[in-house]
């Protein structure tokens, strides 16, 4: 089926104000006339409704009501004029029939429902208590301690402490602390379940610098030797979880597309809403048309009270009012595109992460298209191509904390990959960074995804971590007075696009 009928009919139907499922559409171009149905659905659909279903088009097309230029015809005699309508009818049943046999048999250039892992929305079991803390770290442990077992020997810390100096010992811990000493090394304590450990890592040592790399609360493992008085374990190499380097990752097995965008922040008075109309038109050009995804990773709405003084920089102040302002710029993309959405640290869920997706009267407003609404982090597989969306509040603590100069804002990418050889996407618990105690740590990376999709710094990163695709997909969002304040410059109306059958990112620009 040619693409272009479907996008024309969605503007028809947004222009008229309705939203329609995307099978309903599928029903609307299989007619022989797709412009006629489309008036005579206008002419009986109810005022009240919002989105249109296919019920809703059947009962149209399947009608005797059909209107022409010179007359509508609604049963009656057996007239001439009749007689033309109701083979005209006869057509548009036949039209139904074929839509209907190819919606059933999905088309090959149909969206597929995206399938997701790690989404938490109503799993959330923290009340903040004290067991909560140790289960969240005890899972997190566990968790990335069996990335690690297979890399060395592991002896817990009580094991280590009762063997004799010189003996060869390995370790996988939390990083509890890290410090430099009198002579320029490093020492690092590492807990496990059973108590703590002081690691020595020598400065002279070749992987030295990956101590500059740790962040605490991390999980890590190391080998080595003890001292002679078996206090201290002498570092002779130090693992990360990370992405192993023999890694392939999945691709589609047909050309397909997705958009990757972030941090629209509608009710901002810095909204580039120019851009975004700009960037919904081409997706119903000729251009877009293998971009049958839209990934949206946070910050639909600039939110309320985000931040001191905000309400100065806001166009619109109600929060209810700033989504259903972004609800109708969705509206915009063409309506045969399927959407997943996670928050950011925007929106009107809890700041700590990970986050619940929306309450459901936030999600009826975001109805548009029946987007696909998960927490924060989630993992959807799409064509086959697994898409770890992040919003990405830890960067700030990458950036902050590490000092590598190649992870910054300038390179988003960069911080990206950190997280990956962590895997981990909040590794420190706490510092900018909140992060709610759970039964289970939703934020370890326990799968390798093939793609990382985050935002959050409103710059635009394009990259790879052994052969995971990265990407920080900038903003719609002008430079806000705190940007200028520390000299952050956004990267504004940028929209990655990710062939899924190669995992190669073309970057498009509407600002």
């Amino acid at each position: 089926m040619p693409r272009a009928s479907p996008v024309r009919i969605v503007k028809q139907l947004t222009a008229a104000g309705y939203n329609a499922d995307r099978e309903a559409v599928t029903l609307l171009a299989g007619a022989p006339d797709p412009d006629r149905a489309v008036e005579a659905l206008l002419d009986q659909i109810e005022s009240e409704t919002v989105t249109i279903t296919a019920g809703e088009v059947r009962a149209v097309l399947n009608g005797a009501t059909h209107r022409t230029d010179d007359t509508t015809v609604s049963g009656g005699g057996e007239t001439s004029t009749n007689r033309s309508k109701a083979a005209a009818s006869a057509a548009e049943v036949t039209g139904v029939e074929q839509a209907d046999q190819e919606a059933s048999n999905r088309s090959p250039r149909d969206p597929a429902e995206p399938i997701v892992h790690g989404d938490m929305t109503g799993e959330s079991t923290g009340t903040g208590e004290y067991e909560d803390f140790v289960s969240v770290f005890r899972d997190r442990y566990e968790r990335l301690s069996a990335m690690l077992r297979g890399r060395v020997k592991h002896r817990p810390t009580d094991a280590l402490e009762s063997m004799p100096g010189g003996a060869e010992g390995a370790l996988i811990g939390l990083v509890t602390d890290i410090r430099s000493t009198r002579n320029g090394h490093w020492l690092v304590e590492l807990e496990d379940t059973n108590g703590t450990f002081p690691a020595l890592v020598m400065k002279d040592r070749e992987f030295a610098s990956a101590v500059e790399e740790l962040l605490l609360d991390e999980v890590i493992a190391v080998q080595g030797t003890l001292s002679d008085d078996g206090g201290i374990l002498f570092v002779d190499d130090l693992f990360f979880p990370d992405v192993p380097r023999t890694f392939e990752p999945s691709t589609a097995d047909r050309h397909v597309q997705a958009a990757l965008v972030s941090d629209l922040h509608v009710g901002s008075q810095e909204f580039l809403d120019g851009a975004w109309a700009d960037f919904a038109d081409w997706l119903h050009s000729p251009a877009a048309d293998a971009v049958e995804y839209l990934l949206i990773a946070g910050d639909m709405v600039e939110g309320v009270g985000v931040y001191p003084d905000q309400d100065e920089e806001l166009d619109i102040i109600d929060i209810y009012e700033q989504y259903e302002a972004f609800s109708e710029r969705l509206k915009a993309v063409p309506g045969d595109m399927e959407i997943v959405m996670v928050p950011g640290n925007h929106d009107a869920v809890r700041l700590a992460e990970p986050q619940p997706a929306f309450e459901p009267e936030l999600r009826k407003i975001m109805s548009a298209h029946d987007a696909h609404i998960y927490s924060n982090p989630s993992t959807v597989t799409l064509e086959g191509v697994s898409i770890l969306l992040y919003h990405g509040v830890s960067l700030d603590e990458l950036v902050a904390e590490l000092p590598m100069p190649e992870v910054s804002y300038d390179q988003p990418d960069q911080a990206m990959a950190q997280l990956l050889k962590k895997r981990h996407v909040a590794p420190k618990y706490g510092g900018k960074n909140r992060i709610a105690p759970e039964k289970q740590d939703y934020l370890v990376i326990e799968d390798i995804p093939d793609v990382v999709h985050s935002g959050h710094v409103h710059k635009l990163g394009v990259g790879a971590y052994n052969d995971v695709r990265l990407v920080n997909s900038g903003c719609f969002q002008g430079q806000t007075a705190f940007q200028r304040s520390v000299n952050i410059s956004p990267d504004v109306g940028t929209a990655p696009i990710l062939d899924l059958d190669t995992l190669e990112v073309t970057v498009r620009k509407f600002a």
